[in-house]
């Protein structure tokens, strides 16, 4: 319930957008490869940036 109002950190920000591209390269891994290759070159550049917020 306090969570309510808590603001998410950049980090977890960016989990989320990377969750979200894995799901949509994997729906799109049968469909289109093009698509789904493109997906997962941004789900790699998001993870990227939360390694970099890491170190």
């Amino acid at each position: 319930m306090f969570n309510l109002f808590k603001k998410k950190s950049e980090e977890e920000k960016l989990q989320e957008k990377y969750e979200k591209l894995m799901k949509e390269w994997h729906k799109f891994s049968s469909i289109n490869r093009a698509k789904s290759d493109e997906k997962y070159a941004e789900a790699q550049k998001v993870l990227d940036k939360i390694e970099a917020l890491k170190k």
